[in-house]
């Protein structure tokens, strides 16, 4: 059979079963394998993805290969997949294990400013940016066509180990779609396949504008807490513990005080501030009236 004749047919299921065979022994030299899985006819379901495959369909270049590529992306052909900067390696499983190269180019610099620079304020979260869940301006500048992140054909180069004279062969498609379906479950890939860093379309989002305050923290006080934990806050600062109560003296000896004309005895608490000792000294003498009138009005009973 010469080079330029068709092989003959080999049915998917005894290509993978070879395929197979042949990514064990990659396997056991060391060699990591990513296949690509598709459950069921959606290639992407996801806005990257999406967004990747649609990206492919809109030039004119591609669309006689990319159908028999998506045959292949479905039926589990694409056995590897790696994703690095710049560049995409493949192996797919056809009537023999092909070696598929797709180089990609950086976005340039200028390029990549203008994207961030339109996009400036607009970026608050990595997790809606990659999961496509920013608002559709946003989104649509990221996606435009021409100048935004997925590339233009001049962009890619194509390369196939298999024998087919077409730049992109069913085998290249087939590894195009599988990339739409890796950046479904891996959406940060496409910023490392462009050579370029998520990270810089947030550097906007910080920024203070004109006039706004910096380092006014604004600090909870007792009332804000207590609402906001439903407590009872104790007052600042410490309250005086009540004086402890004197004991009572026992009647006998207050009786006695009271007709040797004595005061009672103080009980030993320490010395008493100023304004205590003037008003304990009112509290005393009244004490002393009322006894003295209590004997007065014993005497005249008995007598």
């Amino acid at each position: 059979m010469s080079y330029y004749e068709w092989r003959p047919y080999v049915p998917v299921a005894e290509r993978r079963r070879q395929a197979e065979q042949k990514l064990s022994k990659l396997k056991k030299k060391g060699q990591s394998v990513a296949p690509v899985r598709i459950e069921g006819r959606t290639i992407a379901s996801s806005f990257w993805g999406k967004s990747w495959c649609a990206n492919l369909e809109r030039y004119s270049d591609y669309a006689n290969r990319l159908p028999r590529g998506r045959t292949y992306v479905r039926n589990g052909s694409v056995v590897d997949l790696q994703i690095a900067r710049g560049e995409v390696a493949a192996m797919v499983a056809g009537s023999s294990l092909y070696t598929v190269k797709i180089g990609i180019a950086p976005v340039a610099g200028p390029h990549w400013k203008g994207i961030c620079r339109d996009c400036a304020g607009t970026v608050d979260s990595l997790v809606e940016l990659l999961q496509g869940r920013l608002a559709k301006g946003v989104m649509d500048r990221v996606c435009r066509e021409g100048d935004g992140l997925f590339p233009a054909p001049r962009e890619i180069k194509l390369s196939c180990s298999c024998p087919d004279w077409a730049d992109m062969c069913k085998h290249v498609a087939a590894v195009l779609y599988g990339v739409g379906a890796r950046l479904d479950e891996q959406p940060r890939l496409l910023f490392v396949l462009r050579g370029v860093d998520e990270q810089d379309l947030l550097a906007g989002g910080g920024q203070q504008l004109p006039g706004a305050k910096t380092g006014s923290a604004k600090v909870l006080d007792d009332g804000d807490v207590a609402a906001l934990f439903g407590l009872e806050m104790a007052e600042s600062g410490t309250a005086e513990p009540p004086a402890p109560a004197a004991a009572a003296e026992p009647r006998s000896r207050r009786l006695k005080a009271l007709k040797g004309g004595k005061p009672p005895a103080k009980p030993a608490v320490g010395k008493a501030p100023r304004g205590r000792q003037a008003k304990s000294a009112v509290e005393h003498a009244r004490t002393v009236r009322a006894g003295k009138k209590a004997v007065r009005q014993g005497r005249r009973r008995s007598g």
